[in-house]
This record gives C-alpha cells, sequence and structure tokens, in this order.
C-alpha cells in the first residue's frame, strides 16, 4: 500500500492575459449584469429629490454605487429609464430630469 504525506496542486499555474476585445467583452457583460442596480439606484435618488440636473443625478449615482461606472453607460440607463415613463425631461430646461410617480 502506497500513502503520499504530501499533496502539491498548482492552482493559477499560468495566468493568460486577456486581449483588449476579450476585455472590452467582459466589462460590457458585467455592467449587463449591473444595468438593474444602476436604474433602481437611479430610481431611488429621483424618488427623493423628484427634480435633479443630469450632472447632480450622475454624481450622486457615483457616490451611491459600490462599484465604478462609466458615465456613457449611466447616459443610456437614464435614457432607458425617461422611454419606460419613470423619469421626463423638463419642457423648459432640456438638462433637468423629472421623476414621473
Amino acid at each position: 500500500m502506497f500513502d503520499v504525506k504530501f499533496f502539491r496542486i498548482k492552482v493559477n499555474a499560468i495566468q493568460m492575459k486577456e486581449t483588449l476585445e476579450e476585455n472590452q467583452e467582459t466589462n460590457e457583460r458585467v455592467f449587463l449584469d449591473r444595468q438593474y442596480q444602476v436604474d433602481a439606484a437611479l430610481v431611488r435618488i429621483m424618488k427623493m429629490r423628484k427634480k435633479l440636473s443630469h450632472n447632480e443625478l450622475v454624481s450622486e449615482l457615483l457616490s451611491q454605487l459600490k462599484f465604478k461606472a462609466q458615465v456613457s453607460d449611466i447616459k443610456k440607463r437614464i435614457e432607458s429609464l425617461i422611454e419606460r415613463e419613470y423619469l421626463e425631461r423638463d419642457s423648459e430646461d432640456p438638462s433637468i430630469l423629472k421623476y414621473l410617480a
């Protein structure tokens, strides 16, 4: 009978580097998973404030999120909420967003 007292396991012996395309695809997939968190945070902020400028909304959102989101991705999520009638732009000043109850 053969007994081995020591086991050696190599974990992550070779770390392959991601190409730029793979890294970009990974970031897109991660943001798709996080988009609901962004939407929920946007609605939560707008429920409290009712009326807010675009820049103030983005800065407050970035401070609330636990991850760093791209401003372009945030803009897409705001446009999505406008299309779904959670938010609307002010008729006099388009940089102001209003929450629709």
